[in-house]
């Protein structure tokens, strides 16, 4: 068998590539695929999902509001086993509670103590819709094995969820 070449066929020379041809290329490309994908979807029937799902969250309120569950792990953490540390008490107490507690000398407004406990714990959350807030009891375990209570206020539509208010009680 005999092979037969042939002399290159001249090229005419390239324009150089500027942004506007680029951008031309890429957006047909984008239009070419798009186009393939619609019609790849539609041919699918209506068992796949056009739309990408939203990556799931641990938001069960169909309101957005924060759920018993969110409360009571943001208290438990904000207490932590001795107290709230001078981060949380910045960023994660309302303006009102911080005021409170400013005025107050001599005395732990947040802890309702004067001194620092050897174990804090986080009773059930409760939450009232009607009134956009949650509290717990927070149970303040001392040296001498007495036991003291109070109870903290978050509110449920806060963002980012801080500590809006505290009764000691008597």
């Amino acid at each position: 068998m005999s092979r037969t070449t042939s002399s290159p066929t001249p090229r005419t020379p390239r324009t150089p590539r500027t942004s506007r041809t680029v951008s031309s290329r890429t957006a047909r490309a984008v239009a070419a695929g798009a186009a393939a994908l619609g019609l790849a979807l539609a041919t699918a029937g209506p068992a796949t999902a056009a739309t990408p799902q939203a990556a799931p969250t641990l938001r069960t309120d169909p309101n957005g509001r924060h759920t018993a569950a969110e409360i009571h792990r943001f208290l438990t953490r904000f207490y932590g086993q001795h107290g709230p540390s001078p981060y949380q008490r910045r960023h994660q107490v309302s303006a009102y509670l911080k005021d409170r507690a400013d005025h107050t000398e001599g005395y732990d407004l947040l802890l309702c103590a004067q001194n620092t406990p050897r174990a804090i714990s986080v009773g059930p959350v409760t939450t009232a819709q009607s009134a956009a807030v949650g509290w717990a009891t927070v149970t303040t375990s001392w040296g001498d094995g007495t036991r003291r209570h109070f109870t903290a206020y978050v509110g449920l539509e806060s963002r980012p969820i801080v500590l809006q208010d505290v009764d000691c009680g008597s």
